[in-house]
């Protein structure tokens, strides 16, 4: 264990109030004895409290042994110091079972200076023996007393010359103290200086980082707010639309089939008429069929001369075609100063009606016999 016995302006012989900092190393013996001592004074403490008994020992024998010394005793010779506080103590700690390895003496000061004196007494001696010497001189013969004040002026050269040495080397450690100071108290400021800068940095930083993280909460309002447009679109347009096109669609599938069934209807419609139609075609078709088939078989019984009473009686329908044109004149002229003209030509027209039938028909006109109507004229 590492102790730090401290006492704190405690009065030496000269009574000259002393703080005084050791440091020992201590430690439990392991000798069965010892070590059984130590139980006894210790079992159940823990190492804090053992430090704490241990300490108060060591600072009540080093408080003792420091009002038996002088300040110079005990300031000029600090291992005869402490060997003399460890060989005090060492018994009464032993009996507690407990080892001091080691004790030193780690600071001595005070709070008068007197420390800091002892130096300027020396010199107040020296001076002293240096007035004693002048006036021991000046009491010496005559003869000496030229070489006394010779000695004396030397002597004050060599002290105003150690003054001087002195007050140049106080100046110049002053101004070394003085620009040591100036060093680090620019130090500390710039220091200082850019401690705010990184401090201002990193409020920078930390600013940015929440304009980012408020940005990325905006974003995610603005995510839930297009969402929320889009449902709301979604249900008030295009459901509605939706539902408006099913409609159409519904309405335009259902017109389809209506027409679809319409157009089937009409084709039905259309195919029973043509049904019926075909029917009553195919029944006329039959009808006039059989009817040829008749007078097919009248024509074959009666032979050239049933032909011949078909062209007969196609005549007038053919003459009807021939002149069909001339229903559409109001009045034809026959220009000729010769009336025996017209009637040449009425005649020629008649005597070329027999080859326009033959040609026509294929019947010859002048071969049917002439038949006596019932007045008696050829016909």
């Amino acid at each position: 264990m590492t102790l730090q016995p401290r006492c704190e302006d405690v009065e030496t012989a000269e009574g000259v109030a002393l703080t005084v900092t050791g440091v020992a190393q201590v430690k439990i013996m392991t000798e069965k004895e010892l070590l059984a001592v130590a139980c006894e004074q210790f079992l159940g403490k823990n190492v804090q409290d053992i430090k704490n008994v241990v300490l108060q020992t060591l600072e009540g024998h080093l408080r003792s042994i420091l009002g038996t010394l002088t300040v110079e005793q005990i300031y000029q010779d600090r291992d005869q110091f402490a060997k003399l506080v460890r060989e005090v103590a060492a018994p009464d700690v032993g009996r507690m079972g407990i080892e001091i390895l080691s004790f030193t003496i780690k600071d001595v000061y005070d709070k008068v200076d007197y420390l800091s004196s002892l130096g300027k007494t020396q010199t107040a001696v020296v001076q002293r023996d240096a007035d004693i010497g002048v006036a021991e001189a000046e009491r010496d013969a005559g003869i000496r007393e030229a070489e006394c004040k010779k000695e004396m002026l030397d002597v004050k050269f060599m002290a105003d010359t150690k003054i001087a040495d002195s007050k140049r080397a106080f100046e110049l450690q002053k101004s070394a103290f003085s620009e040591e100071v100036n060093i680090k108290t620019a130090e500390a400021q710039l220091a200082y200086e850019l401690q705010g800068a990184r401090e201002q940095q990193k409020i920078r930083q930390e600013e940015i980082e929440i304009e980012v993280v408020q940005r990325k909460k905006q974003i995610a309002v603005e995510t839930q707010e297009i969402l929320r447009t889009d449902k709301e679109l979604i249900a008030t347009v295009r459901r509605p639309a939706e539902a408006e096109a099913h409609r159409i669609q519904q309405i335009a599938e259902g017109e389809k089939v209506k027409q679809v069934l319409l157009a089937q209807a009409e084709a039905e419609k259309i195919r029973k008429i043509g049904e019926a139609e075909a029917a009553v075609i195919e029944a006329m078709g039959k009808a006039e069929a059989e009817r040829m088939k008749l007078k097919a078989e009248a024509y074959q019984k009666y032979g050239d001369a049933a032909k011949m009473a078909l062209v007969l009686e196609a005549l007038p329908q053919i003459a009807a075609k021939i002149s069909a044109p001339l229903t559409k004149v109001d009045e034809i002229v026959v220009l000729s100063g010769d009336n025996s003209k017209v009637t040449s030509e009425v005649t020629r027209l008649l005597a070329e009606l027999p080859a326009s039938v033959h040609a026509l028909t294929g019947v010859d006109l002048s071969k049917i016999p002439l038949i006596k109507n019932a007045t008696g004229a050829q016909v």
